[in-house]
């Protein structure tokens, strides 16, 4: 897996959600949540997982909904982040966390209703083997993003600390068919990649994305996308 020794530095950790998702950030924080909303559905009373839970944003949002949440991670320094979030949130005694390799998941097989993997497949150095052990223990449905190839997100993929691995459309849908999982849906968004929004303000950024929608959702507004979301049910 690309950049688990950068993921785990004390620093990045205290400093990942403050980079990513403040000033023109909280435009990709507000629609990362909404595809996973949008993705699985009512939560309440579901099991959840998360793989690469990171600093907690989804972990703590789908237990402020009513699931019954696991984060696993495989940074402590992000898990130790993770449980402040989901303690300032109300929800501290409501989520598990705990430090793992996604590679091999120490749960049952069909232990939960829904897994889903946000700012995973990206770094992932074998996917159709991570994608398995999402689908083993999955009993209903899987989640997860990728950036796309032939996208903006090439433009500047050689400027980030570790690089980031970019799909097509049907190298996911082999991945998902190679796992045992049916693509139920997907979207794709973002025509400007997420580092135009995480340097400007709030003011600049909506603008943009007000620019970024528009051509989004015009002809051939999915090809030029660079970020794709994808949900599958286990068969």
């Amino acid at each position: 897996m690309k950049g688990q020794e950068w993921y785990q530095a004390t620093d990045v950790a205290q400093e990942y959600d403050d980079k990513r998702f403040s000033r023109g950030g909280r435009l990709i924080d507000r629609r990362e949540k909404e595809a996973v909303l949008d993705a699985i559905g009512p939560v309440d009373g579901k099991d959840v997982l998360e793989i690469a839970c990171g600093t907690g944003r989804f972990t703590a949002m789908l237990a402020e909904r009513g699931a019954d949440v696991v984060g696993l991670d495989i940074s402590a320094e992000m898990l130790a982040e993770a449980r402040q979030k989901a303690k300032a949130s109300g929800v501290g005694d409501a989520v598990e966390f705990l430090r793992g390799d996604a590679g091999r998941l120490p749960f049952e097989d069909d232990e939960f209703d829904a897994v889903i993997a946000m700012r995973f497949f990206h770094l992932a150095d074998t996917p159709a083997a991570y994608l398995d052990e999402l689908q083993r223990v999955s009993r209903d449905q899987v989640m997860f993003d990728t950036f796309k190839r032939y996208s903006t997100r090439s433009i500047y993929n050689w400027a980030l600390p570790m690089g980031s691995r970019l799909y097509s459309r049907s190298e996911v849908e082999s991945l998902i068919d190679g796992a045992g999982l049916e693509l139920v849906e997907d979207s794709h968004d973002f025509v400007l990649p997420y580092g135009f929004y995480r340097k400007i303000p709030d003011s600049i950024a909506s603008t943009l994305r007000s620019i970024d929608t528009t051509l989004g959702v015009g002809p051939g507004g999915d090809a030029i996308a660079s970020v794709s979301y994808w949900s599958a049910s286990v068969e």
